[in-house]
């Protein structure tokens, strides 16, 4: 018999803090209403959207669910769910997937934490749709306020059957059946738009990328200051999205090559796709990575950095801070990490402390944009 408990589960190597929780009531509430459907179908069962290992781990657990497939966007989710699921002797019991049609095939209950974009949503149920059983069942939970009815017509798009559930601590439960006839994925979505280049820069972005294939406020505003950056043979966009900086930089300077990373595996494929759209697919590398956990120390010239300043809604600046001390530690001395944020955030203290001597090299009422210098 295993340990598990709800309470015991980790966030690590996402960030912890007294605010943040590595599980919550909507966890709780699809394994309630689920309970069913999963113990009638104990190796039929995927998992998508899991935050840190609660819905996987619980529906083992509680359940007798084996051999579960799962999907999570970010990597520190899987590292998360992989750390609690060996706590309690459960690492057997699942196997990650991308979000394809290996993750679906002959699936009959899906277990789903409703993402927050509807992009995101339409994309997860074309693919359910697609791919899985005809009996399949889609439980699709989420906190009450950051639900809309949209969610149920994205649902009613790839589903015949949609009904909405009694609320239970501010959590709600959608369930999703008869899958409809699937028309060809509208993704990856694409947008063009102008910043100050001999032709348009293409942005593609698949559903759960944030930001989608929009050109980012901030990283419009970065783009020219780049100008200045120092001289390099390869640079790391980190935190790469649908990738805009790393094509930018390959656009505008021919012999660069460049690493995208990103912990999404969307925002991966996004980088991917953004690259092969400008024609520079040759010279970036998009990667999933923690960070730059997988690169060593003292290896990089350039960075360039837009960081994120929310953590699954809550504005936190845990994982800025993570993302400008990995790249004090991956730059050489003498690198330069160049990064734009939100000018009431008041970054470059950390920045100094963290990386180098920083400097501001442009400021409006609302974007700061910074270079620090590696020691």
């Amino acid at each position: 018999m295993n340990d598990f408990s709800f309470d015991n589960l980790q966030r690590a190597p996402d960030v912890e803090a007294p605010n943040l929780f590595a599980f919550d009531a909507t966890d709780r509430l699809l394994l309630d209403t689920a309970a069913g459907a999963i113990t009638g179908t104990p190796e039929g069962v995927v998992v998508i959207g899991d935050h840190y290992g609660a819905l996987t781990i619980g529906a083992a657990a509680l359940h007798g669910a084996r051999a579960i497939r799962t999907h999570q966007d970010p990597l520190s989710g899987e590292r998360a769910l992989t750390a609690n699921a060996e706590s309690v002797d459960l690492a057997d019991s699942f196997t990650h997937h991308p979000l394809d049609e290996a993750l679906l095939a002959d699936a009959r209950c899906v277990l789903l934490q409703l993402p927050r974009s509807l992009a995101a949503l339409d994309e997860i149920a074309w693919t359910i749709a697609c791919y899985a059983d005809p009996g399949v069942t889609v439980f699709a939970g989420g906190r009450v306020k950051h639900m809309t009815t949209a969610m149920n017509g994205v649902l009613a798009r790839h589903f015949g059957t949609v009904s909405a559930g009694l609320a239970r601590q501010k959590s709600r439960i959608l369930t999703a059946s008869n899958p409809l006839p699937t028309p060809v994925s509208g993704f990856p979505v694409e947008e063009k738009h102008d910043v100050g280049l001999s032709a348009q820069l293409i942005l593609r972005a698949f559903g759960s990328t944030f930001g989608a294939a929009k050109l980012d406020a901030g990283t419009r505003y970065l783009l020219p200051s780049l100008a200045e950056a120092r001289a390099a043979g390869h640079a790391i966009d980190l935190g790469s999205g649908n990738g805009t900086i790393a094509a930018y930089l390959a656009l505008t300077r021919p012999a660069l090559t460049v690493t995208a990373t990103d912990q999404s595996a969307s925002a991966v494929s996004s980088s991917r796709a953004t690259a092969e759209a400008n024609g520079v697919g040759d010279r970036i590398s998009a990667v999933r990575d923690d960070a730059l956990s997988s690169r060593p120390a003292s290896s990089t010239e350039l960075i360039v950095l837009n960081p994120p300043f929310h953590l699954e809604g809550t504005v936190h600046s845990g994982i800025a801070l993570k993302l400008f001390a990995d790249a004090g530690r991956v730059l050489r001395s003498g690198g330069e990490l160049w990064t734009v944020w939100n000018s009431h955030l008041q970054y470059r203290t950390p920045l100094g402390t963290m990386v180098g001597p920083t400097r501001q090299v442009a400021r409006n009422p609302k974007f700061t944009v910074t270079v620090s210098t590696a020691r």
